[in-house]
């Protein structure tokens, strides 16, 4: 009977046990299921962010490239030239008039323009360089080259 009993208080054990194995491992896989569906949703929340973000940069690339035959350009196109970096361009305002003789020297300005599309902010570098013409920091300089044909 002794043994009976302990055959069975085992049998009971081992099914209580896995009963609440059973029920710890559903847990678990629920809670990995449910960490899958989370990352899923971040993946494709931060693939849609990245195509947004790429063809914001897409679209401002084009305005940069477009901009002299845009009305809101205030310029002449062929006053403009693209440097792209720091800023997009600079602009001799008046230069083909003087060149064509239509214009006077002191009718010249040179205005640096940064085109922005959307929400986009100039960057501390842009920032720094506005700041520097507006103190005045600004000058021309001419760098003589000299070859030597020895």
């Amino acid at each position: 009977m002794l043994i009976g009993a302990c055959i069975g208080v085992v049998i009971t054990t081992l099914i209580l046990s896995n009963s609440r194995n059973g029920r710890i491992k559903a847990e678990y896989e629920q809670y990995i299921a449910e960490l899958e569906l989370e990352h899923q949703q971040a993946l494709m929340a931060a693939q849609k962010r990245s195509v947004n973000t790429s063809r914001a940069v897409l679209k401002g690339k084009m305005a940069e490239q477009l901009a002299p035959i845009l009305p809101e350009f205030r310029y002449l196109p062929s006053d403009a030239k693209f440097l792209g970096d720091p800023v997009d361009y600079i602009v001799f305002d008046g230069y083909t008039d003087f060149r064509d003789g239509e214009g006077q020297a002191e009718d010249i300005d040179v205005v640096l323009i940064d085109i922005k599309s959307g929400q986009a902010r100039l960057t501390k570098g842009q920032q720094a360089i506005a700041e520097a013409i507006r103190a005045g920091r600004v000058r021309f300089e001419t760098l003589r080259i000299d070859f030597d044909d020895t």
